[in-house]
């Protein structure tokens, strides 16, 4: 009962907010909302105690038969099992200290109630997902997260930039959602059903099946797995995919929280998580998910060392973030993949609104060289962010040491030469990520203030309303690490994950990462730890170096400033070709063929009817001299024929 009401509860919420907005007004109407969100994270923490704490057994919480063809007969059901309540718990948490702080943040947006009622439905969206019981159902809370963020890209639809990056991502999306839904496609073929219990008991018996493509035989478990993995690099912005994410910032600040923290980006990854029986039969798609996610982690972290949108660093450390969770998932770490995610939640939440409460303060400035010297004017903001940044940068004892760490460690003791160039693209990726985090925090809050005079004379702490979520956030920023890490990575994991996840070879690499030599455990840190000097000296010891660097190295700065060239590469193999094609189509297939036929046979009916009208000119003599040729004509024809 208390699962469906934490997952349900975000639906009512959306409906009864729409249905108040104009009848009571909207004050009413954002209460009912965030009201919804509060009763959904009290019943989801409830559910998470009643299951983890207390021990109550997995079970299925059936809502009804949902479709009904032959024997396809999918059922709307709530999965009741760890790797579940660990999602839900962490979705409605998260989810309703963000709906808490919207009310200050979009106190003045005129629409506000749209905005409540979308975040809910997104919540609800992302529930669905987390508690699916089949790929169907999976499926539905796959697309409607795509759907709801593409309302909230682009909720500002009066802004040019919004809608361009509104469908932006959701056609990068829809490039891997294709993928995906033939993967599904493929998983019923091959088990017979959608459902997770009976494809995890066919495995066995389907691994021997292959497909002949392309002059080769491909196992159907592998070419599952890559279609599936193909869909989660849409999702979780993972490399070739992951132009959307940067761009999604477009957005309200708040919703920006959502997306990077509880809902849409982490789908991929807890889709590789509950498939994992399949994917971990898949040895080719595990090195492709370690490889892919090893270098996004460290490509998105070379492009946030050079940006200057205070959300879009944010935004690519968790584009980097991601990789370092998909590295686990490839290594066959995946509970320490679902643990970083966990604390990611929290600290990635805090800092996206701790910097709604910065642009909150300057008038809705974003550029961090137009900030310095808040912290006196921000205090509860910077405290709190600075919890989140030491989390992001994995310093002991904040939350994101006990799990980043824990990944780069499972890698090197996979001992594969994917997983080593995982390891070595994270740990590299974590010098650079304490490198971009600190740089943004001191261009942000320390040194002298950039801002203009008349900015700085407005700038205030943001009201309590938005201030509460950020301490709560801050708090587990610093806690879940060690907290959560005994028993979700622990002696006794398997225990707590039970059947939720699957552990190749029994968890082998799981306990190997305990053995590594000291110097590969310890390098991820003493690299954060010099990256945070490095900036220290950049931006506060000798603030001009770095633009003196950017003169130095003028190609390299451009291609970082650039995102890699990504979207430039994209517009010259994608866009422009399809626009050429495009408008070839308009103008020979629409505007000559199906407007140029009938408009020609027009025309050429208007030319006849004008030279017919211009025969009949009404003079008698005319009509009595024509009918003379003509009997001549006829006369003479038929003398000749004769």
């Amino acid at each position: 009962m208390l699962l469906a009401i934490a997952v349900l509860a975000p639906l009512a919420g959306a409906l009864l907010a729409g249905l108040a907005r104009p009848t009571l007004g909207r004050a009413p109407a954002v209460g009912l909302s965030v009201a919804s969100l509060v009763i959904a994270a009290i019943a989801a923490i409830g559910t998470v105690y009643r299951h983890l704490v207390l021990g109550a057994a997995d079970h299925l919480v059936v809502l009804g038969q949902w479709i009904s063809v032959g024997t396809f007969a999918p059922q709307w059901a709530l999965r009741m099992d760890t790797l579940s309540l660990v999602m839900v718990g962490m979705v409605c948490v998260v989810s309703a200290l963000i709906h808490v702080y919207s009310i200050g943040y979009m106190a003045e947006d005129r629409t506000e109630p749209r905005f409540f009622v979308y975040i809910s439905l997104f919540t609800f969206a992302m529930l669905m997902l987390a508690t699916a019981n089949n790929l169907l159902q999976l499926f539905f809370g796959w697309e409607g997260v795509g759907l709801m963020s593409y309302l909230l890209i682009g909720y500002w639809y009066d802004r040019a930039s919004a809608n361009e990056a509104a469908i932006k991502a959701f056609i990068v999306n829809r490039v891997g959602d294709l993928f995906f839904a033939v993967g599904i496609a493929l998983t019923w073929y091959e088990f017979g059903s959608v459902n997770f219990d009976t494809i995890f008991a066919g495995v066995a018996k389907v691994a021997p099946h292959a497909y002949h493509l392309f002059g080769t035989d491909m196992p159907v478990l592998e070419v599952i797995s890559i279609l599936l993995f193909i869909g989660a690099m849409g999702k979780s912005a993972q490399l070739f995919l992951h132009t959307w994410l940067p761009d999604a910032m477009e957005g309200p600040t708040p919703i920006s929280a959502l997306i990077h923290a509880a809902t849409m980006v982490t789908a991929g990854v807890f889709m590789t998580a509950r498939m994992s029986p399949v994917i971990d039969a898949a040895p080719v798609a595990l090195a492709l998910i370690t490889v892919i996610g090893g270098f996004t982690a460290f490509f998105a972290a070379t492009i946030g060392c050079v940006q200057n949108d205070i959300k879009r660093i944010i935004a690519y450390s968790t584009c980097s973030q991601l990789g370092y969770m998909f590295l686990a998932v490839g290594v066959g770490a995946a509970p320490i993949g679902i643990f970083h995610l966990i604390n990611h939640a929290f600290f990635k939440a805090l800092l996206f609104l701790g910097a709604g409460s910065v642009i909150h303060a300057l008038a809705d400035e974003q550029d961090v060289r137009k900030m310095g010297g808040l912290w006196r004017k921000l205090p509860v903001t910077y405290v709190t962010m600075w919890a989140g940044s030491l989390a992001l940068v994995a310093i002991p004892p904040f939350s994101g040491y006990f799990s980043k760490d824990a990944i780069l460690s499972a890698a090197f003791a996979a001992h594969s030469h994917t997983a080593v160039f995982g390891w070595l693209c994270g740990t590299l990726g974590a010098g650079l990520t304490a490198f971009y985090t600190v740089r943004l925090m001191l261009l942000t809050f320390h040194g002298k203030p950039r801002a203009s005079s008349e900015t700085l004379a407005h700038a205030h702490e943001s009201p309590l309303v938005m201030l509460l979520p950020l301490v709560v956030l801050a708090i587990g920023a610093l806690t879940t690490g060690f907290l959560l890490g005994p028993t979700f990575i622990g002696a006794h994991f398997a225990n707590f994950w039970g059947s939720s996840i699957a552990l190749p070879h029994g968890g082998a690499v799981m306990a190997a990462r305990n053995t590594i030599p000291a110097w590969a455990e310890k390098m991820p840190l003493l690299l954060a730890i010099a990256g945070i000097g490095i900036a220290y000296w950049f931006y506060e010891l000798a603030p001009a170096l770095p633009a003196r660097l950017a003169e130095a190295w003028p190609g390299l700065h451009a291609f970082l400033l650039n995102k890699w060239y990504f979207d430039e590469l994209y517009d010259a193999i994608f866009v422009r070709p399809a626009l050429r094609i495009a408008r070839a189509i308009w103008r020979i297939g629409d505007e000559e063929m199906i407007d140029g036929v009938p408009e020609g046979l027009a025309r050429l009916t208007g030319d006849a009817s004008g030279v017919a009208s211009r025969l009949q000119s009404g003079s008698i003599a005319v009509y009595g001299f024509v009918m003379l040729v003509g009997l001549m004509v006829l006369v003479t024809v038929f003398l000749v024929a004769r």
